[in-house]
């Protein structure tokens, strides 16, 4: 009755060509989109000690890659397929590794918790400032 295994054709009722799998939409090859290859090599260029690390795709996301700086700044694109690495690897000249097999770096890592940190005491701050605004208002909202 129902066969979770079975493949949808892409030409019949509902199989858009693709377009509702991951990667699907456009990208006939599996290949980085120029405006993806475009700004991974922008990136790149403006910063040092850059590696790269492919995701692998998922049920949810295409397959992407993460470009990690010497600080931990990160950017992530979607690269469409595994004809996708290739294509980044030559585009930017930046050293590729497989995320599920090396792992995210250490500073990437840190820097996504440095980076939480200063949001929630930033959001912190912001509530109390407009808790001393509503004691200095006597109580009332700004509303009343």
């Amino acid at each position: 009755m129902f066969n979770f295994f079975r493949r949808r054709n892409d030409r019949g009722p509902g199989g858009a060509g693709g377009a509702g799998r991951p990667g699907g939409a456009g990208r006939s090859g599996g290949t980085v989109t120029p405006e993806a290859r475009d700004h991974l090599r922008a990136w790149a260029a403006a910063r040092t000690g850059v590696e790269g690390f492919v995701e692998p795709e998922t049920l949810v996301n295409e397959m992407s890659v993460v470009f990690v700086d010497g600080h931990g700044e990160w950017t992530r694109r979607p690269i469409g397929g595994p004809r996708g690495i290739d294509d980044v690897a030559s585009a930017t000249g930046v050293p590729l590794y497989f995320a599920e097999e090396t792992g995210y770096p250490q500073r990437m890592r840190d820097r996504m918790e440095r980076d939480r940190i200063v949001r929630r005491r930033l959001e912190q701050m912001e509530r109390r400032e407009r808790l001393r605004d509503l004691r200095e208002d006597g109580g009332t909202g700004a509303g009343d």
